[in-house]
C-alpha cells in the first residue's frame, strides 16, 4: 500500500454515529494525504521499524513516515488518526 501511495494523493474516509435513547446523529469525514515520493529503503525501514500492519492504509500519520513523507494534507489532521476530533466536538454540541 505504501509503495501504491507513494508520490500520489489519497483519501482517508471515516464515519461516525452518534446515538442516544433520543437521538441518533450520523456524519463522515474526508482528508486529502499527499505522499512524496518514498524509496523502497524508506518503506522498508518503516515497516520493520513500526509495524503498520495493523494499521488502515498501512501506515500511522503520527509516526515516522508521516513526518518524513506527507507533503500536505487537506482536511483534519485527526480524521487521519481515525477519528475527526473537530467535527466531532460540533456535534456534541448539538446535542
Amino acid at each position: 500500500m505504501l509503495r501504491a501511495m507513494s508520490g500520489r494523493t489519497h483519501e482517508v474516509f471515516t464515519g461516525v454515529c452518534l446515538t442516544t435513547t433520543e437521538w441518533q446523529r450520523s456524519f463522515s469525514a474526508r482528508t486529502e494525504v499527499r505522499f512524496a515520493h518514498l524509496s523502497e529503503e524508506e518503506i522498508t525501514y518503516y515497516v520493520d521499524t513500526f509495524l503498520p500492519m495493523d494499521k488502515a492504509g498501512a501506515y500511522g500519520v503520527q509516526e515516522w513516515i508521516g513526518y518524513i513523507g506527507v507533503e500536505y494534507i487537506s482536511g483534519s489532521y485527526y480524521n487521519i488518526m481515525g477519528l475527526p476530533v473537530q467535527r466531532l466536538y460540533k456535534e456534541l454540541c448539538r446535542i
